[in-house]
């Protein structure tokens, strides 16, 4: 976990300093409001497109090679940024670090999945995405002191860096045992149980036997991702992430901007958006406590009407400190939500021999998508302000019930094997 999550830490950085950075470049001049929705509509395909390949690599040449290929793709990108002559060279190097973004969000989750026995699966996922998610008020935090001093371009060098050690970091991350079973590697992945087992014994207890495994094995082929048992599946994972993703992209890494277009200042606009990422990290820790405890699918509804609640009303707040409250409080059911998603419940919903790739096409969805949500957002912010925003979540968030609620499966306490028989 420590190996992956703290790569993912530096992915979610450089995403999540969207939020940080558009404020500060519309501030500046360097960019205008439309510019900005460029931006991110370049960070989306760069990130389709990353999730899409990402899927294929995986499962082809294993989970530790597409690892170390996306981070130096971002972490190289990302260093370059910081000195991009204008928006238009900027807006190409972040298409070149969503490649890289998309690809680690699919890999990290799928191969921890991989890892871990089912009565724990919720809570660790759960937990490094709580890692991941502190890359949200880590950017706010960082932003808030750096950008000032050292204007925008210091967030990239900060992410750049930080992937680049990691990359370093991870030639000790081991591969998937479960993938090498998947592609006839046997002796290699005997090996490494073994090295796994004998550690555990020495910490713990002699182990038990292991319970019996499915004699039959899934197919690799992608045309298996149509059957009658995993379509239904492949439509709860692409309007899920659809729907996590334009309630980030849509919503979250807006409010910066946001404040600044009603007139805040931009030292105004930080402080409220930090106060509002606090409640990020804590959405997640709810997350990795209860997707074991109450499920997958009664978290995902449950955070889903909360969500919905809250954002509700939360247009028509006009004071300041309410505003960062009510906002904080919103923050919650909405990362319990990218947490159980993201995190949890989509690689489980496949079987190993096409889960990143099954995967990588529900993230494909999912970012494709948002492709298109900064130029609704403007316009819906432009006619009808933040209210406008919230409707279209609302009407996701009520889709995305419904389909879990009728096509959802419940992995809570079962084996992957078993999930996919």
């Amino acid at each position: 976990m420590g190996l992956i999550g703290i790569g993912m830490f530096f992915d979610g950085f450089d995403l999540y300093l969207i939020a940080t950075v558009l404020g500060a470049m519309l501030r500046s001049g360097f960019s205008t409001l439309g510019q900005n929705a460029q931006f991110i509509a370049a960070t989306f395909l760069g990130m389709m497109l990353g999730s899409f390949a990402t899927g294929f690599l995986g499962d082809r040449y294993g989970r530790r090679f597409t690892y170390q290929t996306n981070l130096a793709v971002f972490g190289f990108a990302s260093l370059a940024s910081a000195f991009a002559p204008n928006i238009h060279v900027l807006i190409f190097l972040r298409f070149i670090m969503g490649l890289g973004l998309g690809a680690e969000n699919v890999v990290g989750y799928s191969t921890m999945t991989e890892f871990i026995p089912p009565q724990a699966r919720g809570k660790w996922l759960g937990a490094m995405s709580f890692i991941v998610v502190l890359g949200l008020p880590a950017t706010a935090l960082v932003g808030t002191i750096i950008i000032p001093i050292f204007s925008w371009r210091a967030m990239f060098v900060v992410g750049g860096l930080g992937a680049l050690v990691v990359w370093y970091l991870r030639k000790a991350l081991p591969e998937s045992p479960r993938w090498l079973e998947s592609v006839g590697r046997y002796d290699e992945a005997e090996a490494l149980l073994q090295s796994i087992e004998a550690e555990v014994s020495q910490q713990h207890a002699t182990l038990p036997l292991p319970s019996p495994t499915p004699s039959i094995a899934p197919s690799r082929k992608l045309n298996s991702l149509l059957s009658p048992l995993l379509f239904p599946r492949m439509i709860v994972g692409c309007i899920t992430l659809i729907t996590v993703n334009t309630l980030i992209f849509g919503f979250v890494t807006w409010l910066p901007t946001f404040f600044v277009h009603s007139g805040r200042s931009i030292a105004q606009s930080f402080s409220y958006s930090l106060i509002i990422s606090i409640g990020a990290p804590i959405g997640s820790a709810i997350a990795a406590l209860t997707s074991d405890s109450w499920g997958r699918k009664p978290t995902i509804v449950g955070a889903s009407l909360l969500t919905i609640l809250v954002g509700s009303f939360y247009p028509f707040i006009e004071n300041p400190l309410l505003l960062s409250l009510i906002g904080f409080v919103l923050m919650i059911p909405i990362y319990v939500l990218v947490t159980v998603c993201f995190a949890v419940y989509i690689p489980e919903l496949f079987p190993t021999e096409v889960r990143l790739r099954a995967s990588g096409i529900c993230n494909t969805f999912g970012r494709g998508a948002t492709i298109l949500t900064p130029f609704l957002v403007v316009a819906l912010f432009r006619h009808y302000g933040v209210g406008g925003v919230i409707s279209m979540l609302v009407g996701l968030l009520m889709i995305e019930i419904f389909l879990v609620l009728i096509f959802g499966i419940e992995p809570k306490n079962r084996r992957l094997e078993e999930i996919n028989l």
